[in-house]
């Protein structure tokens, strides 16, 4: 269980990219508590920094398939896509997936290769808001409302027990709470959902 052996994928882009204001998450997948903090991140750039892309983080991008990670970097840039194109605004977005290196102290200076250097970094994880902190940057931390009912794994776990159901409309009612609509029809659409029943333990299919 090795992780210093992950690759880095994907590779950073040969050209350094412009200092923005930076929201970074693993969007397991993209859901409201997510999209309450790009929002807010989106407000405080136009009224603050309004020449400066909002730069939109995927981390985790290199993590093999399983419950934790679920969906691939390129399928949660595609959330990402079909969600951004449903809002209005979002007029200056950039969209990088950033691989792990299982090193905290390391991570913003292997982070600036995806997102650039010494732009905003705009949290609302404090541990995270410390490194970026300690690496210099201007650090903006966002309390999270209902924090509690937007956690990731919640969101995984009620997806997981749709995952063997075969009504769309079911599984559009319950996501629905949690997750946008644009995301939960990309998820219906790519059956992005079913595999989760094999990702448990083992790999047995559940319910």
């Amino acid at each position: 269980n090795d992780m210093t052996k992950l690759p880095l994928m994907p590779p950073p882009s040969e050209n350094m990219m412009s200092p923005g204001v930076v929201v970074l998450g693993r969007f397991q997948p993209l859901h409201l508590g997510h999209t309450l903090l790009i929002k807010a991140a989106e407000e405080w750039r136009v009224e603050n920094s309004p020449d400066s892309p909002l730069i939109l983080c995927i981390g985790s991008s290199n993590r093999p398939e399983s419950m934790e990670n679920p969906w691939s970097y390129k399928e949660r840039e595609a959330m990402m896509d079909v969600w951004l194109k449903s809002q209005e605004g979002f007029n200056n977005v950039k969209i990088v997936s950033i691989p792990d290196i299982q090193n905290p102290p390391k991570w913003v200076l292997h982070a600036e290769n995806y997102h650039g250097k010494s732009g905003f970094f705009f949290t609302s994880d404090i541990s995270s808001a410390d490194l970026y902190n300690d690496a210099g940057w201007s650090t903006i931390l966002h309390p999270l409302e209902q924090r509690n009912k937007f956690e990731g794994w919640r969101v995984r776990a009620t997806a997981l027990m749709l995952s063997t159901i075969n009504d769309d409309v079911a599984v559009r009612a319950v996501l629905s709470v949690s997750v946008p609509e644009s995301v939960i029809n990309y998820l219906i659409e790519i059956d992005g959902l079913r595999r989760l029943a094999f990702l448990v333990e083992g790999g047995e299919p559940v319910g």
